[in-house]
């Protein structure tokens, strides 16, 4: 398939400036997912890639070629929205052949594509269904078979589960993690604002914040070696714990703890990060972080224990809690130097 290059991508509305010099380069056979909060631009990136958003300045490549001019229809690409958008009064089998259709490719070539894809994607009992017969998740799967038909060079999908229930979305992800196995040399750039679809679909994640990239990183160099506080705090869930810490002759102090870390760093004022699972309750005089339990979520594999440090912040630890330990007690944790992160107060980057 096909490999896709942004140059200095901008794209302004009117005087907002939302994308703001993008570069990026996703090789064939990747799948690229971008993530970040609401607003950080994603979407509309992902837009400008595919022909439906002007490029304000920069350059697009496809493939090589440059298709800051080429409409939509005419880049090679296929995407998937949010909605299905599906033809009520067709069948999933006319549904899907629809585009090749009205592209007068011959009923033979069109028969074979649409079972072909059906096949990829278990939809073969359902060509003869019309769409208010079946599921959320197997019209999501309907939607993406149209795109797999046009055999396009790169698939684009935006948040194509945020519409679905819980149950739904781990179904079709699934799904979507099994038709990237079956097209391996296929380009695709998912947009998402679950964490959890990013992390296990991804062969790389774009972080974005305010129209620019903060990090690119397979799931789990963003997880274990973030770039900076807000890559930190983003990219898991619950998220890291982050407070202000000071170092002095080399030991690490969190106010109002009582234990300290010796650490390899000259700084004196950083953000201080340790994920909930690298949490070990241990006696106060131990403790690196000291707090009020404030909520005790039992999910049955583990409990997230919900406490307030010393210093105000909201707190996360993912321990063996006793069942003894009340909201309103005093909970203290240690951890292991090797898990802990730094960040420069100023910069907020990596120390």
């Amino acid at each position: 398939m096909s490999d896709v290059k942004l140059q200095a991508i901008k794209k302004n509305y009117g005087k907002v400036e939302v994308i703001k010099g993008v570069d990026l380069e996703i090789k064939k056979g990747e799948f690229i997912v971008f993530v970040g909060p609401s607003g950080c631009g994603k979407s509309t990136l992902l837009r400008t890639i595919a022909g439906l958003e002007e490029i304000t300045d920069g350059k697009l490549y496809i493939d090589g070629v440059e298709v800051n001019d080429v409409p939509a229809s005419n880049r090679g690409i296929a995407m998937v929205f949010q909605s299905y958008a599906l033809y009520p009064h067709l069948s999933v089998y006319d549904n899907m052949a629809f585009a090749l259709s009205i592209a007068k490719v011959k009923i033979s070539e069109i028969d074979k594509a649409v079972r072909s894809a059906a096949d990829i994607l278990q939809l073969t009992p359902y060509l003869e269904r019309l769409p208010r017969d079946l599921s959320g998740g197997q019209r999501q799967r309907v939607a993406i078979g149209r795109a797999i038909v046009r055999q396009p060079k790169v698939f684009l999908f935006d948040e194509p589960l945020s519409n679905l229930d819980a149950a739904l979305r781990v179904s079709t992800r699934i799904e979507i993690a099994k038709l990237k196995q079956s097209m391996p040399d296929t380009t695709m750039v998912y947009v998402t604002h679950d964490q959890v679809e990013a992390m296990t679909l991804a062969d790389r994640i774009v972080v974005l914040s305010e129209g620019h990239i903060e990090q690119v990183g397979s799931p789990l160099e963003l997880y274990n070696r973030p770039k900076n506080r807000f890559v930190a705090e983003f990219i898991g869930s619950p998220k890291m714990n982050l407070v202000s810490a000071k170092i002095t002759d080399g030991m690490l102090n969190v106010e109002g703890s009582k234990g300290s870390l010796k650490v390899d760093c000259k700084e004196e004022n950083v953000f201080f990060g340790i994920r909930p699972e690298h949490l070990v309750l241990c006696d106060e005089n131990d403790a690196i972080l000291s707090g009020v339990l404030e909520v005790k979520e039992e999910l049955g594999e583990y409990t997230l224990a919900h406490f307030k440090g010393n210093e105000g912040s909201a707190l996360v630890a993912k321990p063996i809690i006793s069942p003894s330990q009340k909201p309103g007690d005093m909970i203290h944790f240690k951890c292991d130097v090797k898990n802990i992160h730094l960040f420069d107060a100023k910069t907020e980057l990596r120390l």
